[in-house]
């Protein structure tokens, strides 16, 4: 089995996910949108491949904006056709974050500024805890999801939706692929000067990340597999 890895950025790692996916009998092919040299100008020019022939497509997250058009005008519109390319030739996406706000856009819905960030180690409100557990799950974004019409709300909070179920796909807003070298890095690349503006103490979200790793591995894992258990319906 075949699993398509969108990174858009150099930072940004399958981590747990990944490893669960190979575990589950996927071999992996990772792509990444924007180079490290183009981080902060990444409105680069990215072909990206075809649905077909891949029969698992996974979007993880990305320090930009869905909508914005001026940071990422030059790929974003390439993404969405896969999205929506996979959606109608039934290939399971598993959209994580950004991921998860293209998924929302291809399929007709829309995405718009949070009332407030969300940042940190964050218990959500599930409808399905044996699909997608309470957490806590890691969360860093300042955009959510509007979906459209047909798709099922499985979890959320008093910030935005935070997972939903359309047809063989599932979008979560949290990060269950975070690792403490992935916050490390996002750190690194102008998320402290984002968590000081906003009041969270970067060196504690580290800390606490570390110290989060072994259940957020075991989180990653549950939600893995029910995801390819009951969504895409894979046998293990």
């Amino acid at each position: 089995m075949r699993a398509l890895v969108v990174l858009h950025d150099h930072v940004t790692d399958p981590g747990p996910v990944g490893a669960r996916l190979v575990e589950r009998g996927y071999e992996l092919t990772t792509v990444t949108v924007v180079p490290r040299d183009r981080h902060h100008s990444p409105d680069v020019r990215f072909d990206f491949p075809r649905a077909g022939g891949h029969d698992l497509i996974v979007s993880l997250g990305a320090p930009w904006s869905v909508y914005d058009e001026a940071a990422v005008g030059g790929w974003i519109g390439g993404e969405l056709a896969l999205l929506r390319e996979a959606h109608h030739l039934d290939v399971p996406v598993l959209g994580v974050c950004f991921g998860a706000q293209a998924l929302t856009t291809a399929l007709g819905g829309s995405v718009a500024a949070a009332a407030r960030p969300e940042i940190g180690w964050v218990e959500i409100e599930t409808d399905d805890p044996s699909l997608v557990p309470s957490g806590p799950w890691f969360q860093w974004h300042f955009d959510h999801c509007l979906p459209p019409d047909g798709v099922e709300v499985l979890a959320r909070n008093s910030v935005c939706v935070q997972a939903f179920r359309v047809g063989r796909s599932l979008g979560v807003q949290f990060h269950p692929e975070i690792t403490t070298s992935t916050v490390s890095g996002w750190l690194d690349l102008g998320g402290r000067e984002q968590c000081l503006r906003e009041g969270v103490d970067p060196d504690a979200l580290l800390a606490r990340s570390r110290a989060m790793e072994p259940r957020a591995r075991a989180n990653a894992r549950h939600l893995v597999d029910a995801f390819l258990d009951r969504v895409v319906g894979a046998t293990a």
